[in-house]
């Protein structure tokens, strides 16, 4: 799909079928515009891998990674959607929205300075000292600092890192650019892993080579996989070939241990493929546990289909209700709520200081406040990454929104739009019959104990969140919740 300004084209795209997402793109800036924008599936995408994404422009590609968008793509037999405009963006107050952004930038660019100079895995050891970051598909308790200091972001910079990419107008340029030399996976350059890919396929799979998970985050790109179900797929695969559910006759001949960088990398290469195991593993930890049988199930981790990410809800009580609650399953990124429980605040929303991790009170509240802010930054296409070190406020975004459209919202109001947007998600859901026997967590969250963590007291977590949501005790929203929020 070509779109020049006002002209759409639908075009054959025969000869970019079975190319890699790299390939695509570079084939399509050369057919349209150099300076264009694409949207395209690798090969996952067309045979419609339910853990595929969609791939945004090449080489140092941002995917929209979760919950298999590129297999929706992919059914429609639609490999790209190009992108090229000429026209200036109209805005209600040009001038005072370039000021008001000048100074939002100074602002984010000194509160995330690391974050530009580590990329999003500076935090792994603090991480792992906290009981945050994951091991053994979940199961382990402490990994140990050694070994997550090997795949740390300082360890990156001091030895395969190049340098660094943003996105576009980012002030922080949290990507990563590497380069091995030498080794197995060697000659390997261009974008390197970030934080959740370094936790699951890293620490989930208890593989401390950068190079190796490099390499299977590059595989990921190429193949437009995501890499956190990926890599919650390749912990869960091992785990059920130790336990003897799938042999060596499923592995195409392929020996599945913990810490082996073949185990990693190999099995990316059969997932993007379809190859072996890689085929009903493609199909998402779900599906597969139950194709595979035998107790699989309770070491599939995942909540409403959707893979973990590097987060550890027995950490943090706002991630387990997240998880839980998320209208697309496990994912940080609904609530974003684990930075506020250690050092940020948010004072425009009642958030005045960080909230102890393992406190019951208040953590509902807590919790829906901040997933309804998470639902405004992505309406208003916004990095979270901004909020890092106390960043970005919410009257900044306000500010921001009310001189791009010349309304003259409050902070109130703003904040109810999030909340509408929150449980307009969760009705759509409830006709799919979802309700709180889906908000829930895999067994091994809510009975293995680990270092740092606590097993999350969930029913009293969602009960006090329905209550505060204004849901009945089975997460269905009340009729005058919809009629407050003109959703009736």
């Amino acid at each position: 799909l070509w779109i020049n300004d006002e002209k759409i084209t639908l075009k054959d795209a025969r000869h970019l079928w079975g190319k890699n997402s790299k390939e695509t793109d570079e084939i399509l800036k050369k057919e349209t515009h150099p300076k264009a924008v694409t949207a395209v599936v690798g090969p996952a995408g067309e045979r419609m891998v339910k853990i595929s994404c969609i791939v945004h422009d090449g080489a140092d590609a941002r995917m929209a990674g979760r919950c298999g968008v590129g297999a929706v793509m992919g059914s429609k037999n639609l490999k790209a959607v190009v992108v090229y405009g000429s026209k200036e963006a109209s805005v209600a107050e040009p001038e005072k929205l370039r000021a008001s952004i000048k100074a939002g930038r100074a602002i984010i660019r000194e509160a995330a300075g690391p974050w530009g100079k580590l990329g999003t895995s500076g935090g792994i050891v603090n991480y792992e000292k906290v009981g945050n970051f994951p091991h053994q598909n979940w199961f382990l308790s402490d990994w140990g600092e050694e070994e997550a200091t090997r795949i740390t972001g300082q360890t990156m910079a001091d030895t395969i890192l190049t340098g660094q990419y943003a996105c576009a107008h980012c002030p922080i340029a949290c990507g990563r650019e590497i380069q091995v030399k030498e080794g197995p996976f060697a000659p390997l350059e261009g974008k390197g892993p970030e934080y959740e890919t370094l936790g699951v396929m890293g620490g989930l799979c208890l593989v401390d080579s950068l190079e190796a998970i490099a390499k299977a985050s590059q595989l990921c790109d190429l193949y437009g996989l995501d890499t956190i179900s990926t890599g919650g797929l390749v912990a869960f695969a091992i785990e059920a070939y130790q336990k003897g559910l799938i042999t060596k006759k499923d592995t195409g001949g392929l020996e599945l241990k913990w810490g082996t960088v073949d185990s990693l990398v190999e099995l990316v290469e059969k997932i993007g493929k379809g190859e072996d195991i890689g085929r009903l593993l493609g199909e998402g930890v779900k599906r597969a546990a139950e194709e595979i049988g035998g107790g699989a199930i309770e070491f599939a981790i995942q909540v409403k289909g959707l893979e973990f990410p590097a987060h550890d809800p027995r950490c943090f009580y706002s991630v387990a209700l997240s998880y839980a609650t998320s209208n697309r399953g496990a994912c940080h990124l609904a609530g974003w709520s684990h930075p506020y429980e250690m050092s940020l605040s948010q004072p425009d929303i009642g958030i005045a200081e960080p909230h102890e991790r393992h406190q019951l009170e208040g953590k509902a509240e807590f919790t829906a406040k901040l997933q309804n802010l998470m639902c405004m930054f992505d309406a208003l296409l916004l990095c979270k990454f901004a909020q890092i070190g106390g960043g970005l406020k919410v009257h900044h975004m306000v500010d921001w929104l009310n001189l791009v459209t010349g309304q003259d919202m409050g902070v109130e109001e703003f904040m109810k739009t999030g909340e509408r947007i929150f449980n307009l998600k969760r009705l759509y859901n409830t006709r799919c019959g979802i309700s709180r026997k889906d908000d829930s967590l895999p067994p091994r969250i809510l009975t293995v104990k680990r270092r740092g963590g606590k097993l999350p007291p969930l029913d009293e977590l969602l009960s006090d969140y329905y209550e505060y949501r204004g849901w009945d005790e089975d997460g269905i929203p009340l009729p005058e919740k919809l009629t407050q929020l003109n959703l009736h």
